[in-house]
């Protein structure tokens, strides 16, 4: 898929042709489709390669073997340099309070979906919980949500309509910055006294990609080792939990799926993140922050978006998000956000299928605004791609002049 970077295509990428002119590798030939419809954080690997062998780590044959991690922990099959790991690396971006929380791991942010689904509905009532998120909302909700057809809760679409016209028991997901237009959001319910409960989807609430204004602090908080540092192959993500009762049924839902979570990608977890804490530690007293991971990528993401931006301004047929400074207790300066994913709008005024545009007229996938709730003149584009993917994205969509002219 066009979405990863591989050791393979960066190889292929730096040889010749056979014709000694094209050296793009085969995914970004001109007759190949550009796939960038996923959120494949290959974007992060430049940053990792540079650091060479300081994350590796060998496990031998006999490490690891048992099912239990801390039979005392509510999370039993929580590997305890994992959970310490994590609790640091909050503390040190301060996006999240951790002290006096529970911390559940998963395979995932989605199996912590599920599980916390599972928590704040079960043992169920007479009719299922409706879930709800606020338009444009992460299109994997519906589908994650529907998937198992529990009798337990029922996606129940945009939060804004619930919030006028909907009744009964809810939960509403916060997903905050929104994936796909990158907005800083809160519940949109309101007044609903006990009927409503809560999830905080922060997976991408990290410096790189919006401002730090406060440290979350919710009953429930999702967070993936995937966005946060782009390790998207470990399949590691952990929740924050206030309520001991939540937290255990959440590590009894993931032990009924999978009988806990892998040891070996939550200690290589825990040894990435060390490396990431220790680099802030070690830069206070040496003065030095080239070698820092949110500064590295932070600065990675605004590049891109100012390219990205020069060539939308250019060609006047999309238009982008406006997003305001605001202070970063992180970084300690005024910042704007540089998010995951370009939300484009087409500026035509009939009704314009964007998707479609991009696939026909200059071979990109993007993912269409109506799996967000939203009309199909939107179209989400991952910025999180190689470098090369990213050059040639830029170089096609700068070839639009405008929809109609593409024989749309």
């Amino acid at each position: 898929m066009c979405g990863t970077d591989s050791p393979a295509s960066i190889n292929k990428s730096s040889l010749p042709s056979a014709n000694g002119n094209d050296t793009r590798s085969p995914t970004c030939s001109p007759d190949h489709v550009l796939n960038l419809e996923q959120g494949d954080p290959a974007v992060f690997e430049s940053y990792w390669r540079k650091m060479g062998d300081r994350c590796t780590m060998v496990i031998s044959g006999s490490q690891l073997m048992s099912y239990i991690s801390d039979f005392t922990n509510i999370c039993w099959f929580m590997e305890p340099e994992f959970e310490e790991a994590v609790r640091r690396l909050h503390r040190v971006v301060g996006n999240a309070v951790v002290d006096d929380r529970y911390i559940v791991v998963g395979t995932g942010s989605t199996q912590l979906y599920q599980a916390a689904l599972y928590a704040l509905t079960s043992p169920g009532g007479p009719e299922p919980v409706s879930v709800v998120s606020a338009a444009p909302y992460y299109s994997s909700y519906p589908d994650e949500t529907d998937y198992l057809c529990s009798r337990l809760y029922k996606w129940a679409g945009d939060a804004y309509e619930f919030d006028k016209n909907g009744t009964g028991p809810y939960i509403e997901v916060v997903n905050s910055p929104n994936n796909p237009d990158g907005t800083l959001r809160e519940a949109v319910v309101k007044n609903r006294g006990d009927e409503g409960k809560l999830i905080h989807d922060l997976a991408y609430y990290w410096p790189q990609y919006t401002p730090i204004i406060r440290p979350a602090d919710h009953d429930i908080m999702t967070f993936t080792f995937s966005k946060s540092t782009g390790h998207a192959g470990s399949r590691i993500g952990w929740a924050v939990v206030k309520d001991k009762e939540i937290a255990r049924k959440m590590s009894k839902f993931i032990e009924m799926c999978t009988l806990g979570v892998s040891k070996d990608s939550q200690q290589r977890a825990a040894k990435i993140m060390g490396l990431l804490c220790d680099g802030y530690q070690n830069c206070k007293s040496a003065n030095k922050s080239d070698d820092l991971f949110f500064e590295h990528t932070r600065q990675i993401m605004a590049e891109r978006w100012e390219r990205l931006r020069q060539v939308v301004e250019r060609n006047q047929v999309f238009s982008l998000p406006k997003y305001p400074k605001q202070y970063c207790l992180f970084s300690g300066e005024l910042i704007e956000p540089y998010p995951g994913f370009a939300w484009l709008e087409a500026k035509e005024e009939e009704e314009i299928d964007s998707q479609k545009v991009l696939r026909g007229s200059i071979k990109v996938q993007g993912r269409t605004g109506r799996r967000f709730g939203v009309a199909e003149k939107y179209v989400r584009i991952s910025l999180l791609c190689n470098e090369e993917e990213f050059k040639e994205f830029l170089e096609r969509l700068s070839t639009i002049k405008s929809m109609t002219s593409n024989g749309h």
